[in-house]
């Protein structure tokens, strides 16, 4: 190993539970085999404005029982290097200054795809791995590879939901849990899947820019007068935030004025997704007479800096060793991966989607065996709801409406009892 060898490690995006144990796991590695860690403060913030001031050697005494712990010692930011090419050698000068021969970056698809971009611009003077972090699980791995901090996001949210359903059996009341998860609902169907959910709505669901609000909120409502009919006035949609990005140019209103990250993506965070499918849900059934008691919950922030869980500390334990390893033996432009027990670095340019230029992003597959048994499970209007008679007068009857009448209401968002 050359002793001139330095690597810098540096974390993007927002906290995922895990992080700390990649940091970790990633010095301790190094600094046995001879090379000197440096920690980055706050992402690409800095180093894209030419300050190489705001960063710290890092020792194996510093790290050495950090992966217990959530959130970042290095803290995170979302700065973009990528907007300008001005930025992008900046960011490599002020690595070149630091004496940085190898990065390892730690984040979702949009530090991902920062990585990549630094890697072609360092043109093989800086080597630059990618550990995959984000609770969203929507980065484009392999279908039984999880990124970092999805497990215990959603064994966190699992905790909460459940205390959810039972305060909501007790006071007889509504819960809407908006989940985690811009592009993809896989944290929200895990979550309502193992906590078995009243109901889990995901973008996936609604299709891409082709959904309408009002389908979202009578899919909502047609599960709480299916449960009013079977004598329930209580449950809990867990649905997860990016549902609302799925929404026709049209109801996209409803965004106007929210501030976006600099990535150029809505913070969600400032749209009351809940609050929004609260107030169309009870304005919906005020027209049938129904006043239900239905409270919006955001199960998001507490689940991002939680300490991980086992699963996680060993993952991430394996990643950040492997990230080392990898710029060790001479590795660039790689997103570090764990499949079936081993270690596989894959391309980071393979993974950019052809149209877009951008990273590519793993959606809920709403054809696997999965998905359909969640949704098996899930209290909801089904088509066959609306081929029974019996049922059909039962239903319409919680609405004082007719059978006919109820039909031409919400047959629309009546999901098929499909084959699992």
């Amino acid at each position: 190993m050359n002793a001139k060898e330095r690597f810098g490690i540096l974390v993007g995006g927002g906290p995922a539970p895990g992080i700390n144990s990649v940091i970790g796991a990633a010095t301790i590695r190094s600094v046995l085999d001879g090379v000197d860690v440096v920690g980055i403060f706050d992402g690409f913030k800095w180093l894209m404005r030419g300050n190489d001031q705001h960063v710290a050697r890092l020792t194996i005494e510093d790290v050495s029982r950090i992966h217990f712990s959530g959130g970042s010692c290095l803290r995170t930011s979302r700065a973009n290097p990528t907007t300008d090419a001005t930025s992008l050698d900046r960011v490599v000068q002020t690595l070149t200054d630091l004496g940085i021969t190898g990065l390892i970056t730690i984040g979702g698809d949009d530090t991902a795809y920062s990585a990549t971009r630094v890697a072609e611009r360092a043109a093989g003077s800086i080597r630059v791995v990618h550990v995959p972090k984000t609770i969203d699980n929507d980065l484009a791995l392999p279908p039984d590879c999880d990124t970092f901090g999805y497990q215990t996001a959603r064994h966190a949210g699992v905790r909460v939901v459940k205390t959810l359903m039972t305060d909501a059996q007790t006071t007889a009341r509504w819960y809407f849990a908006v989940a985690m998860g811009r592009k993809a609902g896989h944290l929200a169907l895990g979550i309502g899947k193992a906590a078995a959910a009243t109901i889990t709505l995901t973008p996936e669901e609604f299709g891409d820019g082709s959904a309408k609000l009002d389908s979202i909120v009578d899919t909502l409502t047609g599960s709480i007068i299916k449960r009013l009919a079977d004598g329930r006035s209580d449950g809990v949609a867990v649905v997860a935030e990016g549902v609302i990005l799925g929404l026709s140019e049209g109801q996209l209103a409803v965004l106007d004025g929210v501030e976006r990250d600099d990535h150029g993506h809505v913070r969600l965070a400032e749209v009351d997704v809940g609050g929004i499918l609260k107030q169309g849900v009870k304005a919906r059934l005020a027209a049938f007479g129904i006043q239900p008691t239905i409270v919006a919950k955001n199960i998001g922030y507490e689940l991002r800096c939680a300490d991980p869980i086992p699963y996680d500390l060993e993952y991430t334990r394996d990643l950040g060793f492997c990230a080392s390893r990898c710029l060790s033996d001479g590795g660039s432009g790689v997103l570090i991966t764990m499949q079936g027990g081993s270690f596989l670095p894959v391309p980071l340019l393979d993974l950019l989607d052809s149209e877009t230029g951008r990273m590519a992003v793993r959606m809920v597959d709403t054809e696997s065996t999965r998905f359909r048994i969640a949704q098996r499970y899930m209290i909801r209007l089904r088509d066959r709801d609306f081929e029974s008679p019996r049922r059909l007068e039962e239903l319409a009857a919680v609405c004082g409406i007719s059978a006919a009448s109820f039909k031409a209401e919400f047959e629309r968002v009546a999901k098929p009892w499909a084959p699992v």
